[in-house]
């Protein structure tokens, strides 16, 4: 891990990119809260890497115990003051954390890509903290969305898997395809148990996020592009793999 990365700076805005749009907390969140639940677990959940307490807020009514880890204090002190007491937060880098109990569910939504070693920190969510028969679900972003394909022959990009400067001050190391995510997660001792897309998306997020202020978008129209997506995995705005406990990674 590098010493010198301030998570705390990552999380802020720049002049030509945002860290979070409207278009990640109320089209995506929804639709990846909608994507999980059939595969929910009973029993305790770890959120890594909660950010400011958006999507944690959305899986309270499924769980009475659940853990943030999250790297930024910032981050965490906006999330307690939205929260409350509700939740177990921990201030952490997931390299090094110590938790206490093993985990039915696991989150990681729009994490991995920003992690220096995304193996080996899957490794210690496979050997370490996943439940015998929990579940881990697993979220980045596509490398392959039509809206980056767009880019790329617009000239605004080199490559679909390309990390953009604003990205990169966002502490983007890698953006994965379905097939790079897998490898990953199997290298990591994981099972891929099941594996999809999240919202066909052929618009930048700037360009949904005014869109979606106006009456041009409807919830059937956002309904028809997340049934979409389950068709067409590969043309998503985000790719996800539910995961469960496999062989100890060596």
């Amino acid at each position: 891990m590098n010493s010198q990365r301030d998570y705390n700076k990552e999380h802020d805005d720049t002049s030509e990119h945002r860290y979070a749009y409207g278009f990640d907390f109320d089209v995506m969140h929804p639709f990846m809260l909608k994507s999980f639940i059939p595969f929910f677990k009973e029993g305790n959940l770890l959120e890594l890497g909660s950010f400011k307490g958006d999507f944690t807020k959305r899986i309270l009514p499924f769980f009475r115990d659940i853990t943030c880890v999250e790297a930024s204090n910032n981050a965490i002190e906006i999330a307690k003051l939205e929260l409350g007491g509700t939740v177990k937060y921990v201030n952490a880098l997931f390299e090094t954390v110590t938790l206490p109990v093993k985990y039915d569910n696991i989150i990681l939504t729009h994490v991995l890509e920003h992690l220096d070693d995304p193996v080996g920190v899957m490794k210690r969510v496979n050997d370490e903290w996943l439940s015998d028969q929990g579940r881990f679900f697993l979220v980045c972003p596509n490398a392959n969305a039509p809206s980056r394909q767009i880019a790329v022959k617009m000239g605004l990009i080199s490559h679909n898997s390309a990390i953009t400067p604003a990205e990169k001050e966002h502490g983007h190391r890698i953006t994965y395809t379905l097939d790079t995510l897998e490898r990953d997660a199997k290298a990591a001792g994981l099972n891929v148990m099941h594996r999809s897309g999240i919202f066909f998306k052929a618009l930048a997020n700037f360009q949904w996020d005014r869109l979606l202020n106006t009456d041009i978008i409807s919830p059937e129209y956002l309904e028809g592009c997340y049934q979409l997506g389950q068709q067409y995995p590969d043309l998503c705005s985000s790719i996800f793999l539910m995961c469960e406990k496999g062989k100890k990674g060596s």
